[in-house]
């Protein structure tokens, strides 16, 4: 793809999405988010993102539920030369789940997070960043499944002490709410707060043996579900 400018990609991810090419949507955002050069999407800039790799990522988990559905109907008519077959092509849908997630989860780690300087954009992408950690947590096994469950957590957990936070902020007087020390102070108290609640689900949690998988899911779609 050759090298466009901020406006450009804006223009071409709209007009990707107009004609539902929403890979190529992606990869345009994908890319003026590093042309950005640091500096924060505006909220048009940030919701386009969000919808491409919405559209992206709801084809994928459609097909993933799909094919999962039929791999355990073969496997209850004892079609194994048909499930050998279903389980490779799961397995390509999940490689490209992998790989969607991966990539959003990276945007947001190297560029959007750092970069966002408003609470309200913060929130957003800790929100996205649970949400694809959560999309992840749906097709892994083992330890996979359990760290992505604990990423989703981590993530809510910040964007929900973000919003209480700035909750508390607005019942204060104009110069407390102007002190950059209390709103630290503020957000310190609330991630203080959830990182024990944390603790405390998760040594419970790792203590239930074949419950973890269940308690992992309770507490993810408690929190979020699509």
């Amino acid at each position: 793809m050759a090298a466009l400018t901020r406006e450009q990609y804006l223009y071409m991810a709209k007009l990707a999405e107009q004609a539902e090419r929403y890979e190529e949507m992606v990869e345009y955002m994908d890319s003026l988010v590093v042309a950005s050069g640091g500096s924060e999407l505006s909220v048009e800039e940030r919701n386009l993102l969000s919808v491409a790799y919405k559209n992206v990522i709801g084809s994928l988990r459609a097909a993933w539920r799909i094919v999962s559905s039929i791999e355990q109907k073969e496997e209850g008519r004892k079609n194994d030369d048909h499930v050998v077959l279903v389980k490779d092509y799961r397995s390509k849908v999940e490689k490209e789940l992998s790989q969607v997630c991966a990539g959003i989860l990276k945007v947001l780690a190297d560029y959007l997070i750092p970069s966002a300087a408003s609470s309200e954009s913060k929130v957003f992408y800790l929100k996205m960043k649970g949400d694809y950690h959560r999309y992840m947590a749906e097709f892994k096994a083992g330890n996979e499944r359990k760290e992505a469950a604990e990423d989703t957590m981590l993530a809510y957990k910040a964007a929900q002490a973000f919003e209480e936070a700035i909750a508390e902020l607005d019942t204060l007087g104009e110069e407390s709410y102007k002190d950059s020390t209390l709103i630290m102070q503020l957000l310190r108290d609330n991630l203080t707060l959830w990182t024990s609640d944390m603790q405390c689900m998760f040594l419970f949690a790792t203590g239930a043996s074949k419950g973890l998988q269940s308690f992992e899911f309770c507490l993810i779609y408690v929190v979020a579900v699509d």
